[in-house]
């Protein structure tokens, strides 16, 4: 089953809850994709839409945290030259970061090296805290682009300033209740990064239960859980693409700080 969160063309005023079958867009009697999530998705649909009729935005604008894992690719560990964590590495980032499908990616100009990073990110769907049952708190699937200021994560002893600035966390186009088996990122139409999700160090449900001992995860909340080799530099007008099996692509161009 697919999730999102839609406006009706021509009218910007409200974000809509919907569930996705085939070319329709079921809207649901909610108030918001987190009530939705809540309720396990089980909401009763009040209208129908076709695609063409509606605008996708970010599934979900406002979790209470944003928590990303570090080098939890094997083979993108080995890209850039460390060691195996023995436990996963996390950090987070602001939830003003989050754009949706179709939005622009700013390059900020404090920045010279801004890289993509293609990432599968949970959706949590039920307040964890210390779980051993990691797979009975996730909601689903979403793709996630990590944007990066490289050059500033390098030089700052912490990765606030170089993952936090406004735009750098897209996500969508969906939620999907099934594990992707894959996720890959294209820059300009040619693949950049793929890799199995197997390939990950801390698979999905450890990586709930690690962080539900560190931090209560709440309904709604992301997990973005690392990317693969390949990462790269966006360049002004740069279209990237991030596409995880049955989440569908999430298309974001980057554009200069004005």
């Amino acid at each position: 089953m697919l999730y999102c969160s839609f406006l009706l063309k021509g009218d910007d005023r409200v974000v809509l809850p919907g569930r996705v079958i085939g070319d329709v867009v079921e809207e649901l009697a909610a108030g918001n994709l987190i009530d939705v999530i809540t309720s396990g998705g089980e909401v009763d649909a009040i209208a129908s839409h076709g695609k063409g009729e509606v605008r996708f935005v970010a599934p979900i604008t406002r979790p209470t945290k944003i928590v990303c894992v570090g080098l939890n690719y094997r083979a993108h560990i080995k890209e850039f030259g460390h060691a195996e964590p023995s436990d996963p590495v996390i950090f987070s980032k602001p939830s003003s970061s989050i754009i949706g499908p179709g939005d622009n990616i700013v390059l900020p100009k404090v920045s010279t090296r801004t890289d993509y990073e293609g990432e599968v990110a949970m959706i949590i769907g039920k307040q964890a805290k210390k779980t051993d049952d990691g797979s009975a708190h996730i909601f689903g699937y979403t793709c996630f682009n990590d944007v990066t200021a490289r050059d500033i994560q390098k030089r700052d002893s912490d990765w606030t300033r170089a993952k936090g600035f406004d735009t750098f966390s897209a996500v969508g186009p969906f939620i999907s209740t099934k594990k992707p088996d894959w996720v890959r990122t294209f820059l300009n139409g040619e693949q950049k990064q793929y890799s199995l999700t197997s390939d990950m160090v801390f698979g999905f449900e450890t990586l709930v239960e690690y962080i539900s001992r560190v931090m209560t995860l709440y309904p709604g909340d992301i997990i973005a859980t690392g990317t693969p080799f390949g990462v790269g530099k966006l360049n002004p007008f740069d279209k990237v693409i991030v596409e995880a099996e049955g989440i569908g692509l999430l298309e974001n161009m980057a554009v200069p700080e004005k």
